[in-house]
């Protein structure tokens, strides 16, 4: 066991994560109190503390981007935030359904984009995505998850297509922003913490 310095301390309690959690990349910047964690902390707690998203929807984003990232530490997390912030657990596995069926079209997706051939895209995908119709989450903020998703994933093509949408649906820019900067944070934890 690793002597955690405060900032670890903090980021250890606000992920609600035991005292004796410890990975190799952590144990590499504890050792030489590496200032990075401080970083960390302060991320996270700007990322979660959003003027455009609420506690609930900032749990249950920071959610559907650890289960993409195929991140277990931070799932269980970001889960047990999710009900702290009073999701219920229709929401919270529709959210986990997001990353999953969103992973699915971001290969799809990248490939046409990637090849840039007509044909590819008059092939049907034959992809299920009822759950897009009426999702439980709502559709503008299923379309915000479905965005940070693609984001992180790296579909030019269904980062595009997912911003329309929200602005369509009344999104403001800020709020787009602030799920995506959610999503990089997230992203970033998982590097240590996994």
């Amino acid at each position: 066991m690793i002597a955690l310095n405060e900032s670890t301390a903090e980021l250890f309690q606000k992920l609600n994560l035991p005292e004796d959690y410890s990975t190799q990349p952590l144990q590499a910047l504890e050792a030489v109190e590496s200032r990075y964690t401080r970083d960390l902390k302060v991320n996270l707690a700007n990322a979660l503390a959003s003027d455009h998203l609420s506690e609930k929807e900032t749990a249950l984003l920071a959610l559907a981007i650890a289960v993409n990232e195929k991140n277990k530490t931070l799932t269980s997390s970001f889960e047990k935030l999710s009900k702290e912030k009073e999701a219920g657990d229709e929401e919270i596995a529709e959210a986990i359904a997001c990353a999953s069926l969103l992973a699915s079209n971001n290969v799809l997706y990248r490939f046409r984009h990637f090849t840039k051939k007509d044909r590819y895209n008059q092939l049907p995908a034959r992809i299920k995505m009822n759950i897009m119709m009426k999702p439980v989450l709502g559709k503008e903020f299923f379309e915000l998850i479905s965005l940070a998703v693609s984001a992180v994933n790296g579909c030019e093509m269904c980062v595009a297509s997912h911003e329309a949408s929200l602005i369509e649906l009344g999104a403001s820019e800020e709020r787009i922003f602030d799920a995506v900067r959610l999503a990089s944070v997230v992203t970033s934890l998982g590097k240590i913490f996994f």
